[in-house]
């Protein structure tokens, strides 16, 4: 969760990352002290509000690269 101790020391503390992103600040402590992911659907809320990457927050749904897929003739 380190990532997201970053995003929420960016935002400028849980409460006001749970402001910009519409939960409260109690979704945020749970996040960091119980549950093991932040949750899919706020993700890029997160990343758009505190410039954390998706990849950094949850690189088991946003890799940073993509298997190549072999073309078939």
């Amino acid at each position: 969760m380190k990532y997201l101790q970053l995003a929420v020391k960016a935002a400028g503390g849980q409460t006001a990352l749970a402001r910009e992103i519409g939960v409260t600040q109690k979704h945020i402590w749970n996040w960091l002290n119980r549950d093991e992911k932040v949750p899919a659907e706020h993700v890029l809320a997160i990343e758009e509000a505190t410039g954390v990457s998706r990849h950094h927050l949850r690189p088991d749904i946003y890799p940073t690269t993509y298997p190549q897929r072999e073309l078939r003739a």
